[in-house]
């Protein structure tokens, strides 16, 4: 789950190695926002934080987390090379590995397989389930589309990268969350016209308010915003306290 500072984002680490982790650094993360039905009725896979969540507890929230160590030992198909470029701007950490983590929250927390059909003998932890299903990540069907590092001052703090995918490449029923884990609760298809109904994160409405002048634009992100620390401020007074969606 982005943003949930549990020990599952840490991957392999140990609960001592957990412990001695500072809370507060920024750590690297990748979430996914899966549209569906874009030139139709556009809706994207949204599910809810826990009431006892440390951060943004109850808050409606797209598939994402922290990126683990393992994700950088996964054979993915490849990004663009655009979306490869953007991916390296401002950042030391492998553009796949990021992928990588994104496609890996989305199958633990909705149990959603955005693949490619291949053998994969030898999956590095955290990956066999993935890889039991007979595919490998898709990063081919994803697109760089946002970048925001949490404000200081939060108990939890993340550089994110927001990927865009479509429900038409999931190779899964994207009514079927039977395989999800229990990090989201409430898993739905939410549309965007419906969105202000939900408690979301103030990113992520204008992550949605993004999304909707794209879909009317249409072909790929011209270019991919960047909310650093401070910007949410700077957003907010830019918008005079209006709600981005």
């Amino acid at each position: 789950m982005l943003f949930n500072g549990h020990a599952e984002c840490m991957g392999s680490a140990t609960t001592t190695e957990v412990d001695r982790i500072d809370k507060t650094a920024i750590r690297d993360a990748a979430t996914i926002i899966v549209l569906r039905d874009a030139a139709t009725q556009p809706s994207v896979l949204m599910g809810q934080r826990g009431a006892l969540a440390a951060f943004m507890p109850g808050k409606f929230v797209f598939p994402g987390g922290a990126v683990d160590t393992n994700d950088h030992e996964v054979p993915a198909t490849p990004l663009t090379p655009l979306d490869q470029q953007r991916l390296a701007s401002e950042s030391s950490l492998s553009p796949s590995a990021l992928a990588s983590a994104a496609i890996r929250e989305l199958w633990e927390e909705t149990g959603q397989i955005l693949g490619a059909s291949a053998d994969w003998p030898n999956p590095p932890k955290g990956w066999r389930g993935f890889a039991a299903t007979g595919h490998v990540p898709n990063a081919t069907a994803l697109a760089f589309f946002f970048r925001a590092v949490t404000p200081t001052g939060r108990p939890r703090r993340f550089d994110a990268r927001f990927f865009l995918a479509s429900a038409t490449d999931l190779q899964t029923d994207p009514d079927d969350f039977s395989d999800a884990e229990d990090e989201l609760s409430h898993l739905q298809w939410v549309p965007l016209t419906d969105a202000r109904k939900f408690d979301l994160p103030f990113i992520t409405q204008v992550v949605l308010a993004e999304l909707a002048s794209h879909i009317k634009r249409g072909g790929p992100p011209a270019s991919v915003p960047f909310f650093r620390n401070n910007d949410e401020a700077h957003l907010v007074s830019r918008l005079d306290g209006r709600n981005p969606i």
